[in-house]
């Protein structure tokens, strides 16, 4: 381990040892953001909107579209969805790419047992597709989307739909590894330990009133954490 890295882990606060890990997956596990973002500015110039910089996006594109798209396009949202997913589902295999380190750690949580599952506020089939195209389905035991759950995140209805079968109950030996708010929202909402995995830190208060329980800055450092407990 790298000394910075074995430092950092060393710093880290007591954290409950979890029986299983949820991941959100844009940016958490993979970067798709590019596909994201040309699926969005399509749909807003197709209906007369702006379209986004590459950070707006990132920063707007957070809750699900059924959650989302009516204050972007009000009584036509679900005719926007269309166009979004049409655009979508062409070109999103195309700048699929995992984030550095996260197949690995996949691999090592696995191989120690831990019950992985993915939450995400991308719909529930290209999800599953983005999964199966990275090999990565028989990581996880179940792959959850949006509309797959009667709510999505940040209501808790996907993480119990996750742990649905599995004999875990929500609660802190969970722990949900997100990349933004909105999973840290499920987190607490859900009773499990909020984990943000980003590469920059929080700064004071950004995360109020659903601060995270450690942040990491990517999947190699949470794989360390995980091994060190």
């Amino acid at each position: 381990m790298r000394e910075d890295l074995a430092a950092a882990v060393m710093t880290l606060p007591s954290l409950p040892q979890p029986r299983a890990v949820i991941f959100d997956w844009d940016n958490t596990l993979i970067d798709s953001w590019h596909a994201i973002q040309d699926a969005q500015n399509h749909t807003l110039c197709a209906f007369g909107l702006q379209p986004w910089t590459l950070e707006e996006t990132r920063q707007r594109v957070r809750g699900s579209m059924r959650d989302a798209f009516p204050a972007l396009f009000g009584a036509r949202w679900r005719e926007a969805g269309e166009v979004f997913y049409r655009r979508f589902s062409e070109r999103h295999m195309d700048t699929l790419q995992p984030l550095p380190g996260a197949e690995e750690m996949l691999h090592g949580l696995a191989a120690r047992g831990l019950y992985l599952a993915v939450c995400s506020n991308k719909k529930g089939d290209y999800l599953r597709q983005e999964a199966e195209h990275l090999g990565w389905t028989g990581f996880f035991a179940r792959i959850v989307g949006a509309f797959d759950a009667a709510r999505d995140k940040p209501a808790p209805d996907p993480v119990l739909l996750a742990l649905h079968g599995s004999g875990i109950a929500p609660g802190p030996e969970v722990w949900f590894a997100g990349d933004a708010d909105i999973d840290l929202e499920c987190a607490v909402n859900a009773g499990c330990t909020p984990v943000l995995v980003r590469d920059h830190p929080p700064v004071d208060g950004e995360f109020a009133p659903h601060p995270p329980a450690v942040h990491v800055d990517g999947c190699m450092t949470l794989s360390k954490v995980l091994e060190n407990l």
